[in-house]
């Protein structure tokens, strides 16, 4: 290295727009339907999470080494979206909807394509089994191509600015295009596809992420996205690299939400992190 200091990555998880609890002027007119466009699944907290963490990166831009940004990336036909799912009468899906894979054998939801039934019963059986998540129904969000699917503008304009100086192009990571199987963790999909494998484990980013001395950490939602990123890597890169221990990463706690109604899972990831040795700390106390 250049200089004395510790070997320093961001890891930037999902900071994209449709996450974000936008102000009205930061959002753009459809040129389609011309009415105003707006983020698909806000986190309260979120746009100023995003303005923190754009500071953050430029007042510590000379001394961090590399930036890899997550993009949650689906197709609009996705297990987790509405129009993949009928209700039992034949009345559309609401968004917001988890789905048991018992209430899908009581014929109480339905995939739209009956093909898809004994697949997706498998699916729901294993995801439910884990223990970390059932099936969500969440509205369309973070569409390949759309605004919504784009990064934050203050942390993008962050970013660029952090690549010219440092002569270096900021890392992206793409998941979630399966539309098979929830991918909130940017290591693995939830339930991984063996004839798809960009949904198993990424062990080529694993052992990029470990070459980092301090891991710093930060995006949306601290309550599934960000928590299922952390928590594989935390289980799978001591294994992977040893002598790899989690007191290398840093969560930047002001520069994260949970999404509504999810607040205990945040907070007990934060708990849990804590616990096996992750540090936590406010964007502007930590001294890079």
């Amino acid at each position: 290295m250049s200089r004395n200091t510790l070997n320093t990555q961001l890891l930037l998880i999902d900071p994209q727009n449709d996450f974000c609890d936008l102000p009205g002027d930061w959002c753009p007119t459809d040129p389609l339907g011309g009415q105003r466009m707006a983020p698909a699944l806000p986190v309260q907290g979120a746009h100023a999470d995003m303005q923190r963490l754009a500071r953050f990166i430029r007042t510590n831009e000379s001394r961090i080494d590399r930036i890899t940004v997550t993009l949650d990336s689906h197709q609009r036909y996705d297990v987790a979206h509405p129009g993949f799912w009928r209700k039992g009468d034949g009345t559309d899906m609401p968004p917001f909807t988890p789905i048991l894979a018992k209430e899908v054998r009581a014929g109480a939801y339905a995939p739209r394509d009956p093909h898809a039934l004994d697949r997706v019963l498998h699916y729901m059986d294993t995801l439910e089994s884990q223990g970390r998540y059932v099936l969500m129904v969440w509205p369309v969000h973070c569409e390949i191509g759309s605004w919504g699917h784009g990064v934050h503008g203050d942390v993008l304009a962050a970013c660029d600015e952090w690549q010219i100086s440092q002569r270096r192009a900021v890392r992206n990571v793409f998941k979630g295009m399966n539309p098979w199987t929830e991918h909130y963790s940017a290591i693995r999909a939830e339930v991984p596809d063996d004839d798809d494998p960009e949904t198993l484990v990424n062990e080529r980013l694993l052992r990029e992420l470990a070459t980092a001395e301090r891991l710093i950490v930060a995006g949306e939602a601290g309550s599934h996205c960000v928590r299922s990123t952390v928590e594989d890597i935390v289980n799978h890169l001591p294994a992977l690299v040893p002598g790899w221990t989690p007191s290398r990463i840093v969560l930047l706690v002001d520069c994260m939400s949970p999404v509504g109604g999810f607040e205990r899972e945040q907070t007990a990831f934060l708990e849990s992190m804590h616990t096996r040795g992750v540090r936590l700390a406010q964007s502007t106390e930590l001294a890079l």
